[in-house]
């Protein structure tokens, strides 16, 4: 099997069509577009602890800054950090690729 998305993985339902949409809106991951490609994802896919309003314990969450420290406990970034070893992107260069495109 391929690298998931946070949303495959997760299933929060808030992919475009997903079940969740009308209760929470589509998660800004989903369509993220300057993140593309990064850890091999869909847009923010493989990098939703960068992005704003993602979701995470069935809340969403804020800020990078406001999130991060629970984003690292999580199983999906663990995952992502794993699966990318020595090619995984550290979140300042994510937040960089955010602030320059």
């Amino acid at each position: 099997m391929g690298k998931l998305n946070c949303w495959e993985f997760k299933k929060c339902g808030r992919e475009e069509g997903g079940a969740k949409v009308d209760e929470f809106g589509v998660c800004p991951t989903v369509t993220e577009k300057r993140l593309d490609g990064v850890h091999g994802g869909k847009n923010a896919g493989r990098a939703c602890w960068v992005v704003a309003g993602s979701m995470c314990g069935g809340k969403i969450q804020g800020s990078f800054a406001q999130k991060y420290e629970n984003c690292q406990l999580c199983d999906f970034y663990q995952k992502v950090k794993e699966e990318e070893g020595a090619d995984y992107q550290f979140s300042i260069a994510l937040l960089n690729m955010l602030r320059n495109k």
